[in-house]
């Protein structure tokens, strides 16, 4: 563990640091998969906002 003096004589004790990669781009195949995603979150959403709507107009 790094442990470094700090004025005082106090130590001061830093976590250690995960190593750095550089992400890459989605592949075409995974482009698609956040469509579908995307796609089934907005028919859910729309099928929520749907049922709340007619819930409160029914009474």
């Amino acid at each position: 563990m790094p442990y470094t003096n700090e004025e005082g004589g106090r130590l001061n004790n830093f976590a250690s640091e995960p190593k750095m990669y550089v992400a890459e781009p989605p592949s075409g195949k995974q482009k698609t998969q956040y469509a579908l995603w995307a796609a089934a979150a907005a028919v859910l959403v729309g099928g929520l906002v749907f049922v709340a709507v007619s819930a409160s107009q029914a009474g």
